[in-house]
């Protein structure tokens, strides 16, 4: 039987080629009833390096359809991501084994719906066990809250950051939030690692990569690129 290089195999790139499940939250109201959404520059700086690199990127919510942008972040000229946005994957019907990134991107949505969802829950310990990367930036970052195995929290132990309430109440949403996401993360264990106001803060934690705030997307992207690339 003649022999095959699978190191050389062109039919076997699949093993190399990297795939990207990006999941925003569905909510566009605070808790004063004003406007939220996904923070635009948080979604489309990541989504426009992974198109850049080649990689395949599936973006899902727990309702799919279309999401909202926080109007305070939306920049017409990523208009292509923007479209994206316009109609995602219903997380129920992603088959998230076949990825090699998990991303939640923030704006204050996922601390209303991602912070408790069961599936993305599991997800997020599927990526874990599999040592696979788990992304978060700003309020991203309370997605990690949803899952928990044997009801100890993800989060326990694990070296990160989010959207601090001094940046809170800098930004005058203390009032218009459910609870302070900092404050969420410290009580289920996590080793906090806190920024300035608006400072640049991108933490690592093996597999994890987190990042304070929308200041910190491009250091936040190039080191999840960075990881991938590695891998």
């Amino acid at each position: 039987m003649e022999n095959i290089n699978y190191e050389s195999c062109q039919m076997c790139n699949f093993e190399t080629h990297k795939s990207v499940l990006i999941v925003v939250s569905d909510v566009d109201k605070l808790t004063d009833n004003s406007q939220t959404g996904v923070w635009f520059e948080e979604f489309a700086i990541p989504y426009n390096a992974f198109i850049e690199k080649g990689y395949e990127i599936t973006v899902a919510s727990p309702n799919g359809g279309k999401i909202p942008i926080d109007e305070e972040s939306l920049n017409e000229s990523w208009e292509s991501a923007k479209n994206v946005l316009n109609n995602v994957k219903r997380l129920a019907f992603v088959d998230y084994d076949r990825y090699n990134a998990l991303i939640l991107p923030g704006g204050h949505g996922p601390m209303f719906d991602l912070c408790n969802n069961e599936l993305l829950g599991k997800i997020i310990l599927n990526f874990n066990q599999r040592n696979k990367l788990i992304g978060a930036i700003c309020h991203g970052p309370a997605g990690l809250l949803s899952a928990k195995d044997n009801n100890s929290p993800f989060v326990k132990g694990r070296r990160l950051t989010c959207f601090t309430n001094e940046e809170e109440f800098y930004f005058q949403k203390e009032n218009k939030i459910p609870y302070f996401l900092e404050d969420a993360l410290k009580n289920s264990g996590a080793n906090f690692v806190q920024g300035g106001i608006s400072e640049v803060n991108v933490v690592e934690d093996n597999n994890l990569i987190t990042a304070q705030n929308y200041c910190s997307v491009g250091i936040f992207t190039e080191k999840i690129l960075k990881y991938l690339d590695n891998r």
